[in-house]
Formats: structure tokens, sequence, C-alpha cells
């Protein structure tokens, strides 16, 4: 509709009527610019927090894998980001330093790796000290919070059960709680922590199971779970299916 405006103003070929249809015309432009310029700050806040929390997960993804050590090391980091999202030229000679790129990122991966280890380890020593928890016979822990009656489990029984599985950080990766539905499964469908845990547990009985990463999904990574993890579900034994 610009062209149509332009090429009639460029040649004054543009009849009364047009200039009426024109004015009402240019009348609804301008109300399509006052009402993008008077976009609800609301709105405008909420894009910013959703592109906040963007950052803040590519962050947390990030950390993950590499060691910075300090506020220099952040804004290096944040400005290279910035630069390239915003298309301007590297300021630096890239080629040059991705072999210290690919240095850095492999040492910071075992330093990581090494130190996810040892936190694993002070976790599981701690708990196993707790009262009232069992260590069974492949490295997998319980605690009983509440006993429940009649028989346990069996190694190839069907239970029915409701849980919620963390990291040792808190961090949450499955809950039946959160999809308001119960898991059924076959104690040889499951992780072999569950298979030793569950057979400890009776209808109605809850508890705290700890799972060492060997008796979980070692050293490979599941979802958010990453590998070599300690798991620790907390598991509501409803029912023992045969």
């Amino acid at each position: 509709m610009k062209k149509l405006l332009f090429v009639c103003l460029a040649f004054s070929l543009c009849m009364p009527a047009f200039a009426q249809e024109q004015s009402s015309l240019e009348e609804q432009a301008a109300a399509a610019v006052a009402a993008t310029a008077a976009e609800p700050e609301e709105d405008i806040a909420e894009r910013n927090k959703m592109l906040y929390s963007l950052g803040f997960l590519l962050g947390d993804n990030l950390k993950k894998q590499l060691i910075l050590d300090n506020e220099d090391d952040y804004k290096a980091l944040s400005q290279g980001m910035r630069d390239s999202l915003l298309n301007k030229e590297s300021q630096t000679e890239l080629d040059s330093y991705k072999p210290q790129i690919i240095e850095k990122y492999q040492k910071d991966a075992e330093t990581i790796s090494q130190r996810h280890l040892q936190e694993q380890k002070e976790y599981l020593e701690n708990f196993s000290k707790e009262k009232g928890v069992k260590v069974l016979d492949n490295g997998a822990m319980i605690k009983l919070s509440k006993k429940g009656k009649g028989r346990t489990a069996k190694a190839d029984s069907r239970v029915t059960v409701n849980y919620e599985g963390k990291l040792i950080d808190g961090t949450k990766f499955d809950s039946s709680y959160d999809r308001n539905e119960p898991f059924t499964t076959k104690l040889t469908s499951v992780v072999p922590c569950w298979t030793k845990a569950l057979q400890q547990m009776r209808p109605a009985s809850k508890a705290t199971v700890v799972c060492p990463a060997e008796t979980a999904y070692g050293n490979r990574p599941v979802g958010v779970i990453p590998a070599g993890s300690t798991l620790i579900f907390t598991v509501e034994l409803i029912s023992i299916d045969d």
C-alpha cells in the first residue's frame, strides 16, 4: 500500500476520492504505529524475562563444561558471545585460538568430572551414616520413613509406585507426582538399584532410595542426568500386583 501511495504522489494522479482513501489509510497507519509504541509494558517485561531465562539456561549448561575463575573470564566470554550474536567482526584471530579452546575444554572436563565424582562419594558416605539407612549388597541404600504392611516384592514382581527422582544438587529429573499418574513396572525392567530396594518395601510403605551410579545409569548420560550420577528417589509402594 505504501508503494501505491508513493506512485500516486509522484505522478500526481490521485483523484479526490482516492485522497480521502489516502487520508483514511494514513490515519490507520498512524494508529498502528501508536499501538506498537504503546505496547503494554508488561508484554515487554515478559519478553525480557523469557530472554533472561534463556540466557540463564545457556549459562547453566555452559558452566557444566567450562571452568570460569573470575569476573574477567565472564566478561571476556560474554563479550565474545555478544559480538557474535550482533554479527560483529571478531576481535581475535579465531583459528589461532582453536587449539587453546580445545585444550581448555579437555582440561576443564577432566576437572569437572573429578569434582563430580568427589561430590558423589561424599554424599554417599554421609547418607550411609544416617540413622535407619540400610546398605544393600549392590551398594544401593534405602531409608524407610513409613513401613507399610503385607508381603515384600520379589525380584520379578510387578509393582505400582509413586516416586520422585532428584540429583544430589536437588535437580528433579522425573516425577510420577507431577504427571498425576502412578508408575507400574516389573522389577526386572528398572535400574538394579530399584530392583533391590523395592524388595525391601511393603505396600503403603515410603522410602528414600539412593542409587550410586553403578546401580543406576553408570557412566552414560540420560536426559538431564549427567554421566556418573548418584540418583535419589522418594518412593511410595502402592501395591505389589503379582
